[in-house]
């Protein structure tokens, strides 16, 4: 009877930790690791041309969710300030015997910050271990503390503000009633322009980001 008594109990408490999971009211926060894959691309209006190129980095990510339903949620995505290095290709100074010529490597670093709101939507019971979702809403991305690190470019001028769509893929994997394992993606559109002078000449180049960012850390359940 004793023994019977404990399985029951046991099944109880098991059956109550898998139905709580995420459901309308939650507040999820999501924190660990975050990578930005640039994927810049960049276009010379002035007359030289001169390739410009963001370089990746990572950061500590972190995300904060309200549940209005079971499968409906809103979500922030915040981010310390991503820091990266811009180099530099003129192509008209390369010189095919002269190796590295035209490349001028780093050439500025610059922050941003690219807060972004979406809404979700988790697939499968609330109940459910493991809650793979998918979302889409709006970035934002405010570039800052734009410097050269090379005295061929001066009189840097960034453009500061871009606004873009974004689309978000993720699961929470269930550890405990109310801590998950999270990995989560997203993809997005920035766009800014920088004004330097450079070679004796003013130039501005227009560059685009496409870029693919991962997450991978925890998420808790209030």
């Amino acid at each position: 009877m004793k023994k019977s008594a404990l399985a029951i109990g046991l099944a109880t408490a098991l059956l109550s930790s898998v139905a709580m999971a995420h459901q309308a009211g939650d507040v999820l926060i999501r924190a660990g690791g975050i990578f930005v894959n640039a994927n810049s691309h960049s276009k010379t209006t002035t007359a030289t041309e001169i390739g410009l190129e963001v370089n990746n980095n990572a950061q500590v990510g972190l995300t904060g969710t309200y549940m209005f339903t079971d499968n409906i949620g809103l979500e922030l995505l915040a981010a310390t300030p991503f820091s990266h290095r811009v180099t530099a290709n003129v192509p008209a100074l390369h010189d095919s015997n002269v190796p590295g010529s035209g490349n001028l490597g780093n050439v500025v670093s610059l922050k941003h910050l690219p807060p972004s709101l979406y809404a979700q939507y988790y697939f499968l019971d609330k109940d459910a271990g493991s809650r793979p979702y998918v979302g889409v809403g709006i970035n934002y991305t405010r570039f800052f503390d734009a410097e050269s690190t090379n005295p061929a470019i001066t009189n840097l001028r960034v453009k500061k503000h871009s606004v873009g769509p974004v689309a978000n893929l993720g699961i929470d994997i269930k550890l405990t009633d109310d801590l998950s394992l999270n990995a989560a993606m997203w993809y997005t559109h920035i766009r800014t322009k920088a004004n330097f002078t450079a070679l004796g000449a003013e130039h501005e180049v227009k560059i685009k980001l496409d870029p693919v960012i991962y997450f991978a850390g925890l998420t808790y359940r209030f």
